[in-house]
Order: C-alpha cells, then structure tokens, then sequence
C-alpha cells in the first residue's frame, strides 16, 4: 500500500486547465504541468483494497493498485511495466477514457475517487519521456500472417498482441492516415495527433506493417485478403450513424457530427478538404445528441466562433449526483459536464426535434423544437414520452449536428463480401470473437456496437488471443479472462 493514511490527508486534485476563453484560441491540449508531488499525493490516495472494485471497472482489467504504489514510490519503470500489461496504449486511454475504473474506486463511495487516469496518463507520459517505451520486436517469428482491417483502437491493440506473438501483421486503414477514430474522430484539443504518431512510430519499429488508403472490399478484394493472410480480424468500427428522418433533412446545413469532426481533424492537420466545407463561424448551431461526440461538436464550434451553441438532449436532464438506480461500484447515471461545455453552451434535456426549417433556397435557418415528458406506459412497462402541449417553439439554426450515435458497421462490401452472419443488431456475429466464417474474426464496435475506446482496446486483446490460439493450438498472451492476473 502506498500510504496507509493518503486517503485521509489528500483529497482529490487535478492539473490545472488553461481559462476557456484562452483555449478556444487553439486546438491544443489545454491542461497545465502538475508537480511530481501532487501526482505523488494522488497515488497515495488509494487505499491498496483487499478486494479493488477498479479493476472490475476496467474493461481491460487494469492492475491499479500496483502501479498506484510504484508511482507513489517514483518507481515509474516498474509503474509503466504494470499497467502496459494490460493495457497497450496508456497514452490514450489516460486522455480520453471516461474511466469507469475512478466510479468503481472504493473510496469513492463517501469521498472523490482516485485520479486514476490521471496517474495513468503521467505513468505513460515518464515512460516516453525517460526512455521505457521502446520498439520490443518478437524474438521469433511464425509462419503465419495476419491480416487488421482499421487501425482504431481495436485494430491498433489487436495487432500490437498478434505481434508480440510472432505473427507477421498487416493493418488495413481506409483513409489516408493510420488512427481510426483517434485520428478523425478525437478532436486535437483532446487528443494531439502527434501522440497517436508517436505510438505508430514504435509499432512500426516492432515489425508491424501499415497500409493505407485501402478500403477492403473496395480498392482491396476480400478474396486477396484470403489468399495472402492465414487470419482476418475486421476492427473497422460503427460506422453507420443514426440519422434523423424528420421533414428538412435533405436541407444544406444538416449534418453527421462524425463529418464536422472529421473535417476539422483534416482542417487542424494541414490537408486539403476536398468535401463541402462545413464550419461554424457566425452561426447559430445546434447539437442534438448529449453525449461525448456531441461535446466534442460543441468544443470545435466553440474554436469555429459560432455565433451560439446550443445542445439539446431526448432523454430527461439526469442526476446531478449517483442515483440509487445506479449504486456503487455500477457506472452512474449522473449530469457530466465536459470541458467544451465549460467554453459555452446552451444544454437542454426532455426535447424533441420536430423539424428542420428551411428558407427559399434550400438553406437551414431553423429547428423546430418541442418539450416533452417521459412516463411510464401500464399496459407495457416501458418508459415512453409524450409531447407538452404548447411548448413547440423555432429557434434559429444554421447548421445542426447529428450527434445520435451509430447504428451497426458498414455491411456492403467487405461484411457481406465475406459472408458473415449479423446479430439482431446489424453487429457482426461473433463467438470467442470468431464470425461465422472460418479464420475470419471481428473485435471492438462492429462486433459489440458503439461503445468506449477502453472497451476497443480490451476487444483487440481478446481477439487477437483467440486469433493466436486458433493458429497455433495455444497461446501464452495474457488476457484478463485468464484465471489469475494478467501478467506479461
């Protein structure tokens, strides 16, 4: 245990975030240096518990406790071996998990939990910065190769764990740079590019092999897939986002969140947009979905310098503490505040979208909106929402974000190319992550649906084991479903 009276003598503290009307300025990462010794203090926080709740908290079963008492003992090389047993890229999961480990942490039942992905994140950062993340290429190779199809987080872990295993591995990327969703998806004030790069950079140095602009069952044949590759593990994500049927859909002006961000993320880089430009300057925008991508519109509109921003949510405002529907160590339904809405925000809950309002030239200029109330149906039990009588009501709007989620992967082309079975879902069925088809595997969203990139990295593990065991009979990679500890 790191101190047996931590918990009673720090309470919880963060760095310290630039001022928001600073950082709308860039798109940088905003948060500033933390001394040793606060992190130190944050370590010591935990309590070392008989029976650690974090680490059922974590999809990827991160040994928490451990590494809390070697960054308490500025043990750092040890601190870092800990926690890339289980977990592949630390430097990403430190900056955008929501970390479900800290709501499952015990000391959170009656105080602030530990800063867990905060010393996750400084674990990776001294890492890089004194030399311990290093190419480590596997000391003998198989005979088999192995094709990734996306180098998002899935893709990326999947392929770093089929290496280490000996295999000879390929990743597949559909767009012009290798990251998947941590490369267009992620805003750069959440996430720099250049850490994604860094990471890159050592899988390379460690044998595995990147190919780009090839967008498998297009450009790239799955029957050349099957010829030249012993496995396939398809990581390509949920990319078929939820639309929004309602009248005026078709107007210039509405638009998939995943496209604005995108666009930006190209924007930020330096590339040339080739689409139509779609940008927030001067204009009243209004984000309907209330989760992380939505957040991520409002930031980026914020940088744009919208004129206004206002999000707007279908479901009920939720708790602004743990609701008894949620107890301890489960993840709560609670208000969250990110930092974008800290920039500027309008937030509104229980609210419909009626329609989108258009002028003679086909432009949005306008949202109908109207309140609503969720009740609970008798007949059916189910919780279903009723419009208030009298509070439809337009607002001005010039561009509107789809920010509603994601529906199931892309089934033309490389899925049905394959011939693989889906779930009720639309999701590519999957057993020990295995599809229907022999050798053909699938982890992270496209076989779980839209989910965290905790969960992402966690589903190319799992795979990647069950790739490696159906190629060689056995596998000695470490997995959390393993009895006992994950070790390396």
């Amino acid at each position: 245990m790191a101190d047996p009276k931590g918990f009673l003598k720090y309470t919880r503290e963060l760095p310290e975030k630039e001022d928001p009307k600073k950082r709308i300025d860039h798109y940088d990462e905003f948060y500033k240096e933390f001394d040793y010794e606060k992190t130190n203090q944050q370590a010591a926080r935990c309590m070392d518990c008989g029976i650690p709740f974090c680490h059922s908290g974590c999809p990827l079963g991160n040994i928490i406790p451990d590494f809390n008492d070697a960054v308490y003992k500025e043990n750092w090389k040890e601190a870092y071996e800990i926690l890339s047993s289980t977990n592949n890229f630390p430097e990403f999961t430190g900056r955008i998990c929501p970390a479900p480990c800290e709501t499952a942490c015990v000391l959170g039942i009656n105080q602030p939990p530990v800063a867990i992905e905060h010393i996750e994140k400084s674990i990776a950062e001294e890492a890089f910065k004194r030399g311990f993340v290093r190419p480590v290429p596997p000391v003998v190779r198989t005979d088999h190769k192995v094709a990734v199809v996306g180098s998002g987080p899935a893709g990326l872990a999947a392929a770093a764990q089929l290496n280490r295993a000996g295999h000879t591995v390929t990743v597949l990327e559909r767009n012009d740079e290798v990251g998947g969703l941590l490369r267009y998806g992620i805003p750069d004030f959440k996430l720099e590019k250049k850490i994604v790069e860094r990471r890159i950079r050592v899988m390379e140095s460690e044998g595995i092999k990147f190919q780009t602009n090839a967008y498998v069952g297009r450009n790239v044949p799955v029957s050349e897939l099957k010829e030249n590759f012993d496995a396939i593990v398809m990581a390509g994500g949920s990319t078929i986002p939820r639309d929004l049927g309602i009248p005026g859909r078709e107007l210039k002006g509405v638009h998939f969140a995943m496209d604005f961000l995108e666009q930006n993320n190209r924007r930020v880089s330096g590339k040339e947009i080739k689409s139509e430009e779609i940008h927030a300057k001067d204009k009243n925008v209004v984000v309907i979905g209330g989760g992380d991508t939505g957040s991520d519109c409002v930031g980026t509109s914020n940088r744009h310098r919208a004129k206004s921003i206002t999000q707007i949510e279908l479901l009920s405002k939720p708790p602004e503490e743990r609701h008894e529907s949620t107890p301890w160590p489960q993840w709560p339904m609670q208000l969250r505040t990110s930092t974008s809405h800290e920039e500027g925000c309008d937030r509104h809950w229980a609210i419909l979208t009626k329609r989108f309002v258009g002028d003679d030239k086909g432009n949005l200029k306008g949202v109908e909106l109207v309140d609503i109330e969720w009740k609970i149906n008798p007949d059916t039990g189910k919780s279903e929402f009723v419009e208030i009588e009298g509070s439809a009501r337009e607002i001005p709007c010039e561009l509107a974000l789809l920010a509603i989620g994601f529906i199931h992967p892309e089934h033309k082309g490389m899925l049905d190319d394959l011939g693989v079975e889906y779930d009720p879902r639309g999701n590519v069925l999957a057993e020990n992550y295995q599809s229907s088809v022999d050798g053909i595997f699938v982890a992270g969203d496209m076989r779980r649906g839209q989910s965290l990139v905790v969960w992402a990295i966690s589903e190319g593990r799992e795979a990647a084991l069950a790739v490696d065991e159906y190629l060689m009979g056995f596998s000695n990679l470490e997995s959390k479903n393993k009895a006992g500890a994950a070790v390396v």
